[in-house]
């Protein structure tokens, strides 16, 4: 009998991390049903963050709270808490692109709702931070979570200046002296994006088409991160990192937080490390796949921590592109072979995530044994 790690990211646009993790370890113990399953979803600080810590760890607590929303919108969601008073909080779930739906707001979208959420979990009185920052809907370089915090951005008369990346070109001066402490133990930010805030592989070049920009409004975006970071010159715009989730990491570092890749920082917070050392086999995932994934991605991660432990490695994703190096793995299960199409992966996940959980299973036995 093994004991299996089952340790995916979240599918993106289809299954979150924790549903994902149940499904491929009930196709697995359907083919191998003596093994054990220990289930630790995944996440790189993107959507799913929460419900990985939720879990992977079963004293956690979700905390209700009320957020304006990317779109201006009051928003009910959530914050948790983990044991030792640790406050885990997502951009992707306060001020996430997936909050829009088919209507993006590229100049007016913020990162206020992050920030609300981030002072409700300093109101709860938590020793430490851990913030997830992927899926972003804006561009306002952090400004919105800044200002939810207790910081005065405004223009050159002293006026708030506007939401969004439509404010940022106005700003004259950010006063910082009224910014909400750190909590004791810090705060911890994770992403798999390590863009500076401006220039060639910055937040508007990089992410401002996914976010809404037209090619003729990115250099006027990039334009205005370079001024906002002008007037903020205790912060370095280059560090890696500081452009991710529209620049949010830029304006988290402006309160003090310390930047981090989001996998290596959920993996520690759910002591992956110990889950996997006990294993006979890890299985990992993702939506898809490819040649950038071994970038800081969960499945990339994962399987690292793996091959430290000397536990074989096996790979679930929607898609698995010709690019992608899986030398890493003893086994690999494409949803859209395993179901026919894409069309068919995307519309029951959880059916073929199964199919893929057993088809790993029976290949498993030449790695780990009966």
């Amino acid at each position: 009998m093994a004991r299996v790690v089952f340790a995916p990211d979240s599918f993106k646009g289809s299954i979150g991390a924790a549903d994902a993790a149940r499904a491929l370890a009930e196709g697995w113990l359907h083919e191998r049903p003596g093994d054990t399953a220990v289930l630790r979803p995944m996440a790189d600080g993107g959507e799913g963050t929460l419900d990985a810590f939720e879990a992977a760890m079963p004293d956690a607590r979700r905390v209700p709270v009320r957020v304006t929303g990317p779109d201006g919108r009051s928003r009910d969601t959530s914050w948790l808490l983990l044991p030792g008073a640790i406050g885990v909080v997502e951009l992707a779930s306060t001020s996430g692109i997936e909050m829009l739906g088919d209507g993006l707001r590229p100049w007016d979208a913020d990162t206020m709702g992050f920030g609300q959420a981030i002072v409700a979990a300093l109101d709860h009185g938590v020793s430490r931070l851990l913030l997830g920052i992927g899926s972003s809907a804006s561009t306002d370089a952090g400004t919105g979570l800044l200002c939810a915090l207790g910081a005065r951005v405004v223009d050159a008369e002293n006026r708030p200046v506007l939401p969004g990346a439509r404010g940022l070109a106005d700003i004259a001066r950010v006063d910082l002296t009224a910014l909400r402490p750190l909590p004791p133990g810090g705060a911890l930010v994770g992403s798999d994006v390590t863009n500076p805030l401006s220039a060639s592989q910055g937040a508007a070049a990089v992410f401002g088409p996914q976010k809404g920009f037209g090619r003729d409004e990115i250099d006027v975006v990039d334009h205005a991160l370079r001024r906002f970071a002008d007037r903020m010159p205790e912060v370095d715009p280059t560090t890696p990192g500081a452009g991710a989730a529209g620049g949010a990491g830029f304006g988290l570092m402006a309160w003090g937080a310390i930047l981090a890749a989001g996998a290596p920082a959920v993996a520690e917070a759910i002591r992956l490390n110990d889950a996997v050392a006990d294993a006979s086999a890890v299985v990992t995932g993702e939506g898809s796949f490819d040649g950038q994934t071994a970038g800081g991605k969960a499945p990339a991660f994962v399987a690292q921590v793996a091959a430290r432990n000397a536990v074989p490695a096996f790979l679930a994703a929607g898609r698995i592109e010709p690019d992608a190096d899986t030398s890493i793995f003893a086994a690999t299960a494409s949803l859209t072979e395993v179901s026919g199409s894409v069309t068919a992966s995307l519309a029951d996940p959880r059916r073929w995530l199964q199919d893929a959980g057993a088809a790993l299973a029976r290949e498993s036995y030449d790695a780990i044994g009966p």
